[in-house]
């Protein structure tokens, strides 16, 4: 896997950089833009919002930022490796030790118990699993869902279930978490639970960047990135006391 040479920042401080990124999709003899010339990057420890109307670009940026799609032209660099040209199976293998998913519809299996649910990212893992079952306890501990170990998804809420979701992509370590609508299908109060505890991981220093169409969402992360018709329509810093600045960038 190749690190980046010559992108701005420090590759140890930069986890996620995107440079004039590129996703075209051709319909007959249409060429659809989905993405055109988007350029950012997020420093770790640091939790990002994307926002847009539909159509704006923002389930294909997050397919991209999850090694699901591949940009047509520019470059994506994760923890410092560039892999728009990686193998798919060396792609695969970072999809898996590097990013943890959370889903809106949660993406259990249901035949499996939560503690099941939570040893899945394992199989995807090269090496010894030895540690994995205390590792998956502990993270159920975490999440609040201790005592459900040995219950099916269908015999839990809404909100419990998004809570083995989101213990379930914390359990390789993963350098980003990406979040896709992960409050979507909840009532208010099971949202504000969820997002407290994304505000908890995020104060510990997890990267987190998730898709949302809620502003009331969007200003708890540190940044919000818009898209509009796939361009970067402006970044807003929201949380002044956690960034140090305020106002806008660009």
């Amino acid at each position: 896997m190749e690190n980046r040479d010559g992108a701005p920042g420090d590759p140890g401080d930069t986890l996620v950089y995107l440079d004039s990124v590129e996703r075209h999709y051709h319909l007959g003899d249409s060429v659809v833009r989905a993405l055109d010339g988007v350029t950012f990057e997020v420093k770790r420890g640091e939790y990002w919002a994307i926002m847009g109307r539909s159509g704006s670009g923002k389930s294909t940026l997050l397919n991209v930022l999850g090694c699901l799609d591949r940009p047509t032209a520019g470059e994506y660099y994760l923890g410092g490796t560039g892999v728009k040209e990686l193998p798919d199976e060396t792609v695969s293998e970072i999809r898996g030790e590097r990013i943890g998913f959370i889903f809106q519809s949660f993406n259990l299996i249901s035949q499996l118990t939560v503690l099941e649910n939570l040893e899945v990212p394992l199989f995807y893992q090269k090496g010894s699993h030895k540690d994995g079952r205390e590792r998956a306890q502990m993270l159920a501990e975490r999440v609040g869902l201790g005592d459900r170990l040995h219950h099916r998804p269908n015999e839990l809420s809404g909100g419990q279930q998004q809570r083995v979701a989101i213990a379930r992509s914390l359990m390789n370590d993963p350098l980003i978490l990406l979040a896709d609508e992960a409050t979507g299908n909840l009532d208010s109060n099971t949202e504000l639970e969820i997002l407290a505890l994304l505000d908890e991981l995020a104060e510990e220093g997890k990267t987190i960047i998730m898709v949302t169409h809620s502003e009331e969402v969007a200003v708890r992360s540190h940044k919000t990135l818009h898209l509009r018709d796939g361009k970067v329509e402006r970044v807003v810093e929201n949380r002044e006391s956690a960034l140090g600045t305020g106002g806008e960038s660009c």
